[in-house]
């Protein structure tokens, strides 16, 4: 029941993505919604509503939102947080993973696989801020964490 169950990506605004970004966004949106862990937490002495959740996910006012219903389109929850603690491993993610896509095209596997080992450093860098940020508004597992920080690079990719 402690799941995300339907999520959304507010990009209206922002620029269309690169084929390469796209295909991230597929994945992380696929893998997320086939497993993932995501509870909210009792907060003020309130209980908050039992999953599955639906996350519309966007950055707004230079902020990251999580707009987060009940499966019934009730309000669970809404959190903001800072982009700034993002701003730097979200940067060095797309570097890597430029340099990833292009060492694809021409390089030997073994550089690949160099360049894929330090893009999943990085990847699980950026979902471990993701988690400490969420501390106390939403428990989320490693792995949920690590396609989370995915969708929100497709949102800083734009904006």
């Amino acid at each position: 029941m402690n799941r995300i169950s339907h999520i959304e990506l507010d990009d209206s605004n922002l620029p269309p993505p690169t084929p390469e970004i796209e295909q991230e966004r597929k994945v992380a949106m696929f893998d997320l919604l086939e497993e993932n862990s995501f509870e909210l937490p009792t907060r003020d002495d309130r209980t908050a509503p039992n999953g599955p959740y639906h996350l519309n996910l966007s950055i707004k006012e230079k902020r990251l939102v999580f707009d987060v219903e009940t499966e019934a389109a009730e309000k669970a929850a809404e959190f903001h947080l800072s982009l700034g603690p993002f701003r730097q491993v979200v940067k060095d993610y797309f570097q890597i993973c430029e340099s990833y896509f292009n060492a694809v095209k021409t390089m030997p596997p073994s550089q690949i696989e160099t360049i894929d080992m330090a893009r999943r450093g990085i990847h699980n860098e950026g979902s471990r801020v993701l988690q400490e940020r969420l501390e106390g508004k939403a428990d989320i597992d490693t792995d949920t964490a690590r396609r989370l920080f995915t969708l929100i690079c497709v949102l800083h990719f734009g904006g």
